[in-house]
């Protein structure tokens, strides 16, 4: 790994040497302000020359979720075919223009430094000179403490390694968790702002779900290997979180996914500023659509515990069931009628008649047998 990687600790160390020469005039230059603002800036210098691959990994977030619904197809027409499954997916991608790996260009892209800084570190750890980091360099670097805890000290360290290092196990353990907890948070952030405002909420996918799921899933992972970095890899981290975050607000705000709560937003906001002007006819039609919206009232549904139970029904139910009961038992009426005089009776008629029945059938006794005379 080392030699694979031997130019790139060359290109960080040299960076930060040319940071900290410049933080030196202004701060001592043992201090943890030139070298921590050094790596800082390596941070900044480094997501700069990554800006064009942010946009692209924009423009493929975007493409992945509008070609969700067709994928989604595809999946349920050929699933018996894997292959054939596969070709229609690359045959997709290739003529919407998206590559599925360009959403982690940027942290595929970063990797390498990150994991060549996590080395440099490490060697001044273990009092070792690393690319243009040179003995008084390197003694300069481990008297360098951020709020009492030393750039190359990492939270599972021993107490003696530690104080080898000029600080305490205390200082070092709350200012590594301060620094986890402030990563995390800023991930989890940074990802739910994405979820919240720059999905378009009119269509449901499985991206959706992925996306949902990774908004855990980073700050936990965070969290966990946070304990085994130094505390200067920790900085680095925290300030690409920071700038992530910073960089994906602004994008949201002036470019966000149509259809999404942050393009709603930004369509009021031009609107009010006079930027988008639209007809008299759209905006009676879309006030029109608001308060028929806001009028239309939907009919309770009863359980069926409730039906059972006898429990009062909406007033339009029992209206409802009113009127059948009263049709039903005129049509009963007017059937006795008919069966009768051949006419529909009215309804005084109809009430004599079943009160004459009744009488006779009371009227009429059944005769006695002849041997209980």
């Amino acid at each position: 790994m080392d030699t694979i990687l031997s130019p790139l600790y060359y290109a960080v160390s040299w960076i930060i040497v040319q940071f900290h020469s410049f933080y030196s005039l202004i701060f001592d230059p043992n201090s943890g302000a030139a070298w921590g603002l050094a790596i800082v800036s390596l941070v900044v210098l480094i997501r700069i020359c990554l800006i064009p691959l942010f946009v692209k990994q924009i423009k493929s977030t975007r493409n992945m979720q509008a070609l969700q619904p067709k994928m989604k197809a595809i999946q349920e027409r050929y699933k018996s075919d894997k292959q054939r499954q596969s070709e229609e997916m690359m045959k997709l991608y290739k003529e919407s223009g998206t590559n599925p790996l360009s959403s982690c260009l940027p942290i595929l892209a970063q990797s390498p430094f990150f994991i060549s800084l996590y080395q440099v570190l490490s060697h001044i750890a273990q009092n070792k000179t690393v690319g243009f980091i040179d003995p008084t360099l390197l003694a300069s670097a481990q008297k360098a403490h951020i709020f009492g805890a030393p750039l190359a000290a990492k939270f599972m360290d021993t107490a003696a390694k530690i104080q080898s290092l000029g600080a305490s196990v205390t200082d070092v353990r709350v200012v590594t968790v301060i620094m986890i907890i402030l990563m995390s948070a800023s991930q989890f952030y940074t990802q739910r702002q994405l979820m919240t405002k720059n999905v378009d909420l009119t269509v449901k996918t499985p991206f959706m779900q992925q996306q949902k799921m990774l908004m855990y899933v980073f700050p936990v992972m965070f969290a966990v290997f946070g304990i085994n970095f130094p505390v200067g890899v920790l900085v680095y981290w925290l300030t690409t979180n920071v700038w992530t975050m910073g960089q994906q607000m602004y994008v949201i705000r002036r470019n966000p996914t149509p259809g999404s709560k942050a393009y709603t937003e930004r369509q009021e906001r031009l609107r009010a500023q006079g930027k988008i002007v639209e007809s008299p006819a759209e905006v009676a039609a879309k006030k029109a659509a608001e308060e028929a919206r806001q009028n239309r009232q939907q009919p309770k549904r009863q359980t069926k515990a409730k039906r059972q139970s006898g429990a009062p029904a909406p007033a339009g139910a029992a209206q409802n069931r009113t009127r059948a009961s009263s049709s039903a038992s005129k049509s009963t009426d007017e059937q006795e009628a008919k069966g009768k005089g051949g006419t529909p009776a009215k309804d005084g008629d109809a009430s004599g008649s079943r009160n004459t029945k009744s009488g006779q059938r009371k009227g009429q006794q059944r005769p006695k047998h002849p041997s209980k005379k």
